[in-house]
């Protein structure tokens, strides 16, 4: 760790306590239950719809969204007013300087009519003789409504002052309140106002508020899915999105110090092995191994012989231009080049579908098993009765490997509710964004475009999804030392000259980046948030 004060990982991973929450969201003992306005027929419908959504989306979600006729917005006073239909009840008191419309039902308005009421009954009582309880029972009823008015009153004073504080987090987070207590009014009026406040070529926390309200949006109109799989298939043509994706890679170490780390753990465990098997589950573009064959062709004694297994999606095609093969024909280059004797076996499928014999494994190798930014994709027991999650651990234990290694995000996004597992988001997120701004110039002119191809399509599925539309589900490291330990899996320490290494190569960046090693375990972090952890296992 490199800061005065050092940082401690808890399970608890967000910028903010939990307890927090509520200074986020609404005052205490404030109701969020949906607004109910007058139909033309006289009857009383929840409103379910937000009003004109398409105008709120910076992505692709606007696609998925149902045309509405009403607006939202405020009075001098600061008190909401609508563009809707609201039937009103008769008010006597009302006049030309109560200009305070809000959209409440004729139950939380106490007019003349009900002290006119009030009176008849009290007649009613002293001439018939009438239990006095019907009386008190209805100046409850008259009480509970004059309440009614005043926690509505109360919330829309709130509302008024949370906005002209102008706090980005905390209108965040009020939305996505709403949104999960099904507030559409309340919602429309914090998506208008949130619409101002965010943009991608802003500020840090301004360009993650973009997509984060995009997600949020999306979640309305349960668009997430098609907004994850539409960003995959209309990424631009393949040599784009990989200067994308290098540019990303280079100015923010956190994945390529992973990998690093990742490779020094391979190399450590096959020092003195010459067939050496290594079964990549996301190989991607492969661009991880190309320092490991070029540190394995200098080793002493010469080379050992490499044989890479490289399983990716078939959708992951786009990203490369074409097939597995082109990750081979790359490798395969590197290695000659090198004098390393190699060979690369594809296996376009899914993770999900790997089975034994998709491996290719041979007789006499040293097998070393990555799970390099893959794992927090497959679903786990909270999402599917086979929990894939857990399987592929067992399926790499079986193949007794030299060692296994794990790269994966430092978050939990995985079982948390929405709403912590928002502010989970906002966290994590805003940390990668501020390194960015350190890293590139806001002007840089690829920036947006590196946030929005490599980063945006993740916040929006954590944000808008559930269940198995779901596929971004980091976890946190105590919870996959649980699980590696339940496979039959031992840690593995990374050596002291791995650690060192990196932390010499980090001294090249920023130094709000932070490097902890603790228990074997690598954590390379911006300032006290750990962003990434990184690690290795054997049988």
């Amino acid at each position: 760790m490199q800061t005065s004060q050092k940082h401690k990982i808890t399970g608890k991973c967000i910028d903010w306590p939990v307890q927090e929450l509520e200074s986020y969201c609404w005052p205490p003992n404030q109701s969020l239950e949906p607004y109910q306005s007058g139909s033309d027929d006289g009857s009383n419908n929840v409103q379910h719809s937000v009003p004109n959504l398409e105008r709120y989306c910076t992505l692709d979600s606007s696609s998925s969204m149902q045309n509405s006729s009403s607006t939202a917005s405020f009075s001098p006073d600061g008190s909401p007013v609508s563009q809707q239909n609201y039937t009103y009840p008769l008010d006597l008191h009302h006049s030309p300087e109560n200009t305070c419309a809000s959209p409440i039902s004729g139950s939380c308005v106490i007019d003349n009519e009900n002290d006119l009421g009030l009176m008849i009954r009290q007649l009613e009582t002293t001439m018939l003789g009438i239990d006095s309880g019907d009386l008190d029972l209805h100046a409850i009823a008259a009480s509970g409504r004059a309440t009614e008015v005043s926690v509505e009153a109360e919330r829309w004073k709130y509302m008024k002052e949370m906005m002209a504080r102008g706090d980005l987090k905390e209108l965040l987070c009020t939305c996505a309140k709403a949104i999960e207590s099904n507030d559409m009014y309340m919602t429309d009026c914090l998506i208008a106002q949130l619409r101002q406040m965010v943009s991608v070529s802003g500020e840090p926390m301004q360009r993650l508020g973009a997509y984060m309200l995009e997600g949020l949006v999306a979640r309305l109109a349960s668009s997430g899915s098609s907004i994850y799989k539409a960003l995959r298939c209309k990424e631009p043509a393949s040599p784009e999105l990989l200067s994308y994706m290098h540019i990303l890679y280079e100015i923010c170490p956190y994945f390529k110090f992973g990998y690093m780390s990742a490779n020094g753990a391979i190399a450590e465990a096959m020092k003195e092995e010459s067939r050496v098997h290594i079964i990549d589950f996301q190989i991607a573009q492969g661009s991880q191994w190309l320092t490991l064959i070029n540190a394995l062709a200098g080793r002493p004694g010469g080379p050992p012989s490499i044989r890479i297994t490289g399983i990716d999606d078939p959708t992951s095609a786009f990203a490369r231009g074409g097939g597995l093969e082109i990750v081979g024909q790359r490798l395969r280059k590197l290695a000659e080049s090198c004098k390393v004797p190699f060979e690369f076996h594809a296996a376009a499928i899914s993770g999900t579908e790997v089975q034994l014999e998709n491996l290719g494994i041979q007789p006499g190798e040293a097998i070393a098993v990555n799970f390099a930014m893959m794992l927090h994709h497959m679903p786990d027991e909270s999402v599917d009765t086979q929990n894939h999650r857990d399987r592929l651990l067992r399926l790499a234990k079986s193949l007794s490997p030299k060692v296994v290694t794990l790269v994966e995000h430092e978050a939990n996004t995985n079982t948390a509710p929405f709403i912590p597992r928002f502010l989970e988001t906002m966290g994590y997120f805003s940390s990668i964004f501020e390194s960015i701004d350190v890293s590139l110039p806001r002007e840089h002119k690829e920036r947006i475009n590196v946030e929005q191809h490599c980063l945006a399509r993740e916040i929006v599925n954590i944000i808008a999804c559930e269940g198995q539309e779901r596929v971004e589900r980091y976890e946190l490291f105590g919870k996959w030392r649980s699980r590696f330990i339940m496979a039959g899996f031992t840690p593995s320490p990374l050596s002291p000259f791995v650690n060192a290494t990196i932390k010499t190569l980090l001294q090249s960046y920023c130094d709000k980046y932070t490097l902890e090693e603790r228990d074997g375990v690598l954590y390379l972090g911006w300032m006290d948030r750990a962003i990434i952890a990184s690690c290795a296992w054997r049988c």
